[in-house]
């Protein structure tokens, strides 16, 4: 939500006439609200499921694109009074924590990959997002990838039947909780916990290597992949020694046909500038700009929207 607030105010500033209204409200909503068609276009940290573009599809007539934006982190975040060492987190130690299966921080699965670091056997308070969002959908997208168990009882999207925990609202809610709440674990956005100054673990990826996130871990987990033809891809858990494994591109969701031909000329425009010069506003805001492969395949794709 950071990058596309800055996004259209730089844009409105460059061009005055272009006013674009944006709401963060989870991109379950988003793309919800595209379908129904009261907003002209969404955007999501998760892509549209086939059901959810067949659903698009048979109400409009047509269908919807998407274009990647930017990269994100997702982090694990924990407020444990008396410790201030970066935690390492396996895997095993994430879903067994959201599963409810790990409940002390001094756990053999949480302390095993963090020798020398006090951790109180205290009870674990685990913090989700409350309302559908990207943000979920990266977190259990990732757990999905790295447990069996994961991904039969509660499975990967933008809203879960989560089996333990406290909802907060949004990004902001989730850090606000966690920077409020001892013993607390919850996952944010990396810009979030930036700019609170609030740690986040190092997570081991699928290399075996414990990864900090930051723009380059993020940038190696894209390149890691190869971009489809329609740029719904998923790089949580990606190979390499370098990759982050909670990355994920950021998409707008744009349908392929406006009956207002100013609108989809100035949402043309905006992306053309957000594939350009858009991306230098990406890394003061803890994103990764697009690959240069990916901004070329997508601005071929531009003129499919019609």
């Amino acid at each position: 939500y950071p990058m596309y607030s800055k996004w259209f105010d730089e844009y409105h500033k460059k061009n005055p006439s272009v006013e674009i209204n944006y709401q963060s409200i989870g991109s379950g909503g988003g793309i919800r609200q595209v379908t129904e068609g009261t907003v002209d276009f969404g955007a999501s940290d998760g892509p549209m499921s086939d059901e959810q573009l067949k659903a698009y599809q048979d109400k409009h007539g047509f269908g919807i694109l998407h274009f990647p934006t930017v990269l994100g982190a997702v982090v694990p975040t924990y407020n444990i009074p008396g410790v201030t060492a970066f935690l390492n987190f396996t895997p095993e130690a994430l879903a067994g924590i959201y599963l409810g299966k790990v409940t002390k921080w001094n756990d053999a699965l949480i302390a095993g990959a963090n020798e020398g670091v006090n951790l109180p056997a205290d009870d674990i308070i685990v913090v989700h997002r409350a309302e559908s969002s990207g943000t979920t959908y990266v977190w259990t997208d990732f757990l999905s990838k790295v447990s069996e168990e994961w991904k039969t009882k509660v499975g990967k999207g933008t809203a879960v039947k989560w089996p333990v925990g406290l909802g907060g609202q949004g990004n902001e809610g989730v850090t606000g909780t966690v920077k409020n709440t001892s013993d607390s674990i919850g996952y944010v956005e990396l810009i979030y916990a930036e700019s609170n100054k609030i740690p986040y673990g190092n997570v081991k990826n699928a290399a075996g290597v414990f990864v900090k996130a930051s723009l380059a871990g993020v940038t190696a987990a894209a390149a890691a992949k190869a971009m489809p033809d329609d740029f719904r891809v998923s790089i949580t858990n990606a190979p390499g020694k370098d990759a982050y494994p909670i990355s994920s591109f950021t998409w707008l969701l744009i349908p392929e046909k406006f009956s207002d031909t100013a609108k989809r000329d100035a949402l043309r425009g905006f992306v053309s500038w957000m594939l350009a010069d858009g991306q230098n506003y990406a890394e003061a805001l803890s994103y990764a700009r697009l690959p240069q492969e990916v901004v070329a395949k997508e601005k071929k794709a531009l003129s499919k929207i019609q």
